[in-house]
């Protein structure tokens, strides 16, 4: 399968996330492996100027057949709808358009992060430049293809989103198409993969033993659970990424930082500050999925009152103060 990939307005993060993906040989030997052959991207392709601007007019002219097209970045309408705020160097014509045109011969359109998703960082604040997703603005549907969009293989936009995106949920989605086993029914209410979005960030998350006795964290680099506080949204948040961490080692939480729920519409403006917790009577008023709010707070006064001394003492410091007891020779 032939796979092009193009770059709207962003970072460049899911490229540098993707490029870390765990395979000894690169990520792009892994493609190759599985068929898949990367015919440009704009990072990582030797071809630009007048010969990549040759490659997209032949894909977008049906001379240069391809399966894939992968888009980073949001995609920008503006001013006035015109979207002239990004024109592809030496084209003179503005990104989307060949955005548009490009998806029209695409077997699947895929969303690469947030923000190509549903808009993300670029279209936060007062969004002048017109960001929005490629079928979302935001929490909406519509974006820059509109609702009604499918690709030639029949399916909506596919969703990888995260800011930035992991690199494994790029990898698995474009090897699962590879071998023709995604579907729409394995695509969320959000068209995102279901294999990374029917967990959560809290799932995995290595400090779920202060959770699970409400043992807070009251600061940064503290160790202790950061829901109650620190503005995690680690038990709201559709994603795996304490399950398979990046490089095997490394996620928000594991970093001391406060799970944002970057997978989700929206995420860029929550309505208070990242790492603090919005509390109603005292209570945060994010509380866990499907967990009613009476439950919630029964428990957690429950598990307080437990709490030992070992996980209420750590989660106010920075390292451990106090280790687990071993237990004694006997009976087990």
């Amino acid at each position: 399968m032939k796979l092009l990939w193009l770059q709207a307005a962003g970072c460049g993060g899911c490229t540098q996330s993707l490029l870390g993906a765990e395979s000894r040989a690169g990520v792009l030997a892994q493609f190759a492996d599985s068929g898949l052959d990367l015919i440009w991207h704009p990072g990582l392709s030797e071809a630009c100027g007048d010969e990549a601007r040759a490659i997209l007019q032949a894909a977008a002219d049906g001379r240069l057949p391809f399966d894939i097209l992968c888009v980073e970045g949001a995609l920008l309408r503006g001013p006035n709808g015109s979207g002239r705020f990004q024109i592809l160097s030496g084209s003179g014509r503005p990104l989307i358009e060949w955005v548009c045109e490009l998806a029209e011969r695409a077997a699947y359109v895929l969303a690469i992060g947030t923000c190509s998703a549903y808009g993300g960082i670029v279209s936060g604040g007062e969004n002048i430049t017109g960001a929005c997703g490629l079928q979302f603005d935001g929490d909406q549907e519509g974006g820059l293809l509109g609702t009604d969009f499918r690709s030639g293989a029949g399916l909506p936009v596919i969703n990888v989103a995260g800011c930035p995106t992991h690199p494994g949920w790029i990898v698995d989605t474009l090897l699962s198409l590879a071998l023709g086993a995604l579907r729409a029914a394995d695509l969320d209410a959000w068209q995102r993969p279901r294999f990374y979005t029917e967990q959560l960030v809290h799932h995995g998350c290595p400090r779920n033993e202060f959770y699970e006795f409400k043992a807070s964290a009251q600061k940064l680099s503290d160790l202790g659970c950061l829901m109650e506080n620190m503005g995690c949204k680690g038990t709201q948040a559709n994603a795996d990424c304490n399950l398979r961490p990046w490089h095997g080692v490394g996620s928000c939480v594991r970093g001391g930082f406060a799970c944002i729920s970057c997978t989700e519409p929206g995420f860029e403006e929550p309505g208070h500050p990242f790492m603090e917790t919005p509390k109603i009577a005292g209570i945060p008023s994010g509380l866990p999925v499907d967990m009613p709010k009476a439950w919630f707070v029964a428990l957690a006064a429950l598990s307080k009152s437990a709490t030992p001394k070992r996980v209420r003492e750590n989660s106010r410091s920075d390292h451990p103060l106090i280790a687990p007891g071993i237990r004694k020779s006997g009976p087990k």
